[in-house]
């Protein structure tokens, strides 16, 4: 395989992504995460302790003290080496796992590298490694993947799916011809799971069920709702068409909510993450009672990480007090409970 040579614009684009998403109006304004369709049957005597509470879980083996997951944002740049040392010093304490921004820009620049190894700040969590599956149609394979994967010691490998985004990315990668069969050939060579994930546009039941029998082990769904990608390109766009492209596209995709139901009906079994906008811990609660298995929060946790590490700390303890007191004013135990006792019911909008 050719050497890759490193382009300037991945660190560039990787700079210019945290500047957006901090500085610029870039959430879904027309599409929702659709989680406002669902409430949950409110249990006045719930016969337990909010101190026993359980909200730990296994996922691909690896269990957590709570079903969060702190979702693939950045690297490649000093501020990001600071977000993702902040945030992974956080999954440590409490315990969560973590994913990573793509490590396309330290696979080809491996100075870079350390921005993105987070694996001594936290040695116990779930860490996630993350590559554009796009990547193998462009002189990505093996290696590469096994390169980032051993830069963490990661426990995973997210391949991201950004369909939308590489069309409105002035310098997107955009031939996504013969994937399926590349990501297929890719699970059956790696040696830890591989998990698809979606960037904020929605993974469908059918594209779902594709994707689990090409081997992969867990979907993160990333549905609509949250942040849009198109938008952030459409921020960077130099020319008039990419930015008309970002503003037509500005709310594409499968609300959140959608996506975690039909992906669950689809793939009964298959580990689900739930992602797209979800902001507090009633998101990351009713996710868990439609099918997932654990939910991943990426725009409020960056927010935090770029202030203070005493302000991701903040946040990611009101968001388990948030999951526990849904768990409590509901009757439910642990995630199982929530997850199987139907409290949660669909509201007539």
């Amino acid at each position: 395989m050719k050497p890759l040579t490193p382009p300037p614009q991945t660190q560039i684009r990787k700079a210019e992504h945290i500047r957006i998403c901090l500085e610029e109006d870039v959430q879904f304004h027309q599409t929702t995460n659709g989680l406002e369709r669902y409430r949950f049957t409110h249990c006045c005597l719930p016969e337990l302790s909010l101190s026993e509470i359980d909200l730990s879980t296994t996922f691909l083996g690896k269990k957590i003290g709570a079903p969060l997951l702190i979702s693939s944002m950045t690297g490649g740049t000093e501020l990001a080496q600071t977000i993702n040392y902040r945030l992974a010093d956080a999954a440590q304490h409490y315990k969560i796992a973590m994913g990573v921004g793509s490590q396309r820009v330290a696979v080809e620049n491996p100075q870079l590298a350390d921005t993105f190894a987070v694996r001594q700040r936290a040695p116990d969590i779930l860490l996630f490694a993350n590559i554009g599956a796009v990547q193998l149609n462009y002189n990505y394979g093996l290696e590469e993947c096994q390169r980032s994967i051993d830069l963490l010691e990661a426990d995973a490998l997210i391949l991201h799916l950004n369909p939308l985004q590489e069309c409105i990315q002035t310098e997107g990668d955009t031939n996504f011809k013969g994937l399926l069969d590349k990501i297929a050939k890719l699970c059956y060579k790696l040696q830890v799971p591989v998990i698809a994930k979606e960037v904020g546009n929605g993974i469908s039941g059918a594209m779902a069920i594709k994707l689990v029998e090409a081997g992969v082990s867990a979907i993160d769904i990333a549905g609509a709702g949250g942040t849009s990608w198109a938008k952030i390109e459409g921020e960077r766009a130099k020319d008039a068409k990419q930015r008309r492209l970002g503003a037509t596209f500005a709310d594409w995709g499968m609300p959140t909510a959608e996506c975690i139901v039909n992906v669950r009906a689809a793939t009964p079994k298959v580990p689900l993450i739930a992602s797209g906008g979800l902001r507090n811990g009633l998101d990351i609660a009713k996710a868990i009672a439609l099918g997932a298995d654990i939910a991943g929060l990426a725009w409020p946790l960056l927010q935090a990480a770029a202030e203070s590490e005493a302000a991701v700390n903040e946040l990611v303890e009101v968001l388990i007090a948030e999951i526990a007191t849904v768990l409590f004013c509901t009757g439910s135990a642990n995630l199982h409970d929530l997850r199987n006792s139907g409290v949660l019911l669909t509201v007539n909008c």
